[in-house]
């Protein structure tokens, strides 16, 4: 009996094969964002010069480049809405939970206000997020040092820019501060503008740290050590009713 032979897939189906793998290619893929843009084309422009000198140096410049487009990844969160919830701005490790002075810039007072401090790494998303909806009141900018962004001093002594938010349950602030390999914090917004949870409102450029300062009534829902998520990971909640929670390590 003659062998049988295994039919060959239809050509419709072998398109629709190949479109279903490059559909899983690209939502596999994060976009960049915009501000990146002239960046990753810097560093791909010095790979291909360095790869001319020698292939060694060129595959380094390349790999810088990988980086570097992943560094300005922008990609899409998913935000809880409920009313009361403060989600983080960034992503990276809860450094600081308590109370603290907001700068004085912000023009929020002397009284120490319910603060917690997100640190990122280079290797962290820098695409900032709003942490509750609410109007900008006003955003400040003050230069200074580029100290180790981890380190409690920098929030004084760091360049950093500061956004107020009013809501109705009261005033909160969002200060970027500069880390040591920062050297630009990008706005996004405006004063006035209203601004809505989850937003983006900035980016800071190669490692850096973001603070939340929150009403006294603010119960956090994080501690020291916590990964935070931007736009999604839930940092406190203004419900005083929510018992507080409590953490193991593990």
């Amino acid at each position: 009996m003659a062998p049988q032979h295994a039919k060959k897939p239809a050509p419709a189906a072998q398109r629709e094969t190949r479109m279903s793998i490059i559909d899983s290619v690209r939502k596999s893929l994060v976009p960049i964002h915009p501000e990146g843009y002239v960046f990753v084309a810097g560093f791909a422009f010095a790979a291909f010069i360095l790869n001319w000198l020698s292939p060694t140096l060129g595959w380094i410049g390349f790999i810088a480049t990988a980086w570097c487009a992943y560094f300005f990844r922008d990609p899409p969160r998913v935000t809880p809405l409920r009313d009361g919830l403060v989600v983080s701005p960034a992503d990276g490790v809860v450094s600081a939970v308590g109370f603290f002075l907001p700068p004085p810039e912000l023009g929020l007072g002397s009284e120490p206000m319910q603060r917690v401090s997100v640190f990122m790494s280079v290797f962290d998303v820098h695409v900032n997020r709003a942490p509750i909806t609410g109007r900008i009141l006003k955003i400040a900018y003050k230069p200074g040092l580029f100290l180790n962004a981890d380190l409690d001093k920098a929030s004084e002594d760091n360049e950093r820019s500061g956004m107020v938010i009013e809501t109705p349950a009261g005033r909160f602030a969002v200060v970027q501060i500069a880390g040591l390999v920062a050297r630009r914090i990008v706005g996004f917004v405006k004063e006035g503008e209203p601004i809505s949870v989850g937003d983006r409102f900035g980016l800071i450029r190669f490692g850096s740290r973001v603070d939340v300062y929150m009403p006294a009534q603010a119960r956090p829902m994080v501690a020291v050590g916590s990964r935070a998520i931007a736009g999604e990971t839930i940092l406190a909640d203004l419900n005083a009713g929510v018992a507080a929670l409590t953490f193991k390590m593990g």
